[in-house]
């Protein structure tokens, strides 16, 4: 049994998830009763695959600018370190399939696009590494298997 950890993802048997997925990582109530809900949006099989850095970088410039369309609960949308995923956080918005209805939308707008917003110096951190081919392909990989979005864990044998 590992020790538990403060980081909820820490927590996640990696190897028994099954990507992609969608699932509510985690919550928190504010001292004024506002929720903010924390979803784990994973795109790849954790340590078997990973997304390349430019179409991951473009896919959130993408996500994060058109996401914002289609509900005003965003608080944050952020890359995972481990390249897999993304962690979205709304307020107040705890309907699931809205939540993947959004999703839905936001990766239907990144297969629309025909450049990358803020992608450019005085915008972002590192301009040079972009490719917005490389974030259409990695969201019309998600968008076809979003039949696989609720389940979370491989089935057992």
């Amino acid at each position: 049994m590992m020790k538990k950890m403060n980081v909820e993802s820490f927590n996640l048997d990696h190897t028994k998830v099954a990507a992609p997925f969608v699932r509510l990582a985690g919550t928190k109530v504010g001292k004024n009763g506002d929720e903010i809900l924390k979803y784990d949006i994973r795109f790849k099989q954790p340590n078997k695959e990973h997304m390349e850095m430019p179409g991951l970088h473009s896919l959130e410039h993408l996500m994060a600018e058109n996401i914002r369309n289609h509900t005003d609960q965003v608080v944050d949308l952020s890359p995972m370190g481990c390249q897999t995923g993304f962690y979205l956080s709304v307020i107040n918005h705890d309907n699931f399939e809205e939540i993947l209805d959004i999703l839905e939308k936001t990766l239907q707008d990144v297969l629309q696009a025909t450049e990358v917003p803020a992608c450019n110096e005085v915008q972002c951190g590192w301009a040079a590494s972009h490719s917005l081919e490389g974030a259409k392909e990695i969201a019309a990989e998600m968008l076809a298997k979003k039949d696989e979005w609720r389940q979370i864990y491989k089935e057992e044998a």
